[in-house]
């Protein structure tokens, strides 16, 4: 693992030193490879044996946010290697937009279906009929049902957040080392 972050916001400075032992600057060079949104390439710069990559923040600034696919690859001037892959998150600047929703596809999803839930409350019909057009509603139950499996997946997501175990129950263990 080459220290390629999970995730950078545009118009902040990004700024990586990778330490790739097996193709040590300044023998060799790197070249960051995104591609997403946009197609961004970023060259390194050697810093002893070090590959540096930084990238000015009103360069990041018109980055589209997105998650982009990445490929790290090193040359010394004939061999090409790919040394790592991933994904890279750019989030959105968010002193450069007026409006933003941050929330997860799970916490937007929840909410939609809160209120479907609580619109219906009053109303009996699960379909009607008019002239030959027909519409059926999702019954409540299953509602009932995404809106658990929803709250399940907020909650993993809240307590990974705060750092918490998202697997359930602890389990203790105790080792002893006089053996």
């Amino acid at each position: 693992m080459a220290g390629i972050p999970k995730s950078t916001t545009a118009g902040t400075t990004l700024a990586l030193s990778l330490a790739l032992t097996a193709y040590p600057a300044p023998d060799w060079s790197a070249t960051l490879i995104l591609r997403g949104a946009q197609s961004i390439d970023l060259a390194s710069q050697p810093d002893g044996k070090l590959h540096t990559f930084t990238t000015a923040a009103d360069v990041t600034a018109s980055w589209k946010p997105g998650d982009y696919w990445y490929s790290l690859r090193v040359t010394d001037g004939t061999e090409v290697y790919e040394v790592e892959t991933g994904t890279l998150t750019v989030d959105p600047d968010l002193a450069a937009v007026s409006e933003f929703d941050g929330r997860t596809h799970a916490e937007r999803t929840l909410q939609a279906i809160e209120a479907v839930i609580e619109g219906r409350a009053s109303k009996d019909q699960d379909s009607y009929r008019i002239n030959n057009r027909e519409l059926r509603r999702t019954s409540i139950s299953q509602l009932l049902k995404l809106r658990d499996v929803y709250r399940q997946e907020v909650r993993r997501l809240r307590a990974s957040r705060r750092g918490k175990d998202t697997l359930g129950r602890q389990v203790l263990a105790r080792f002893n080392s006089n053996v």
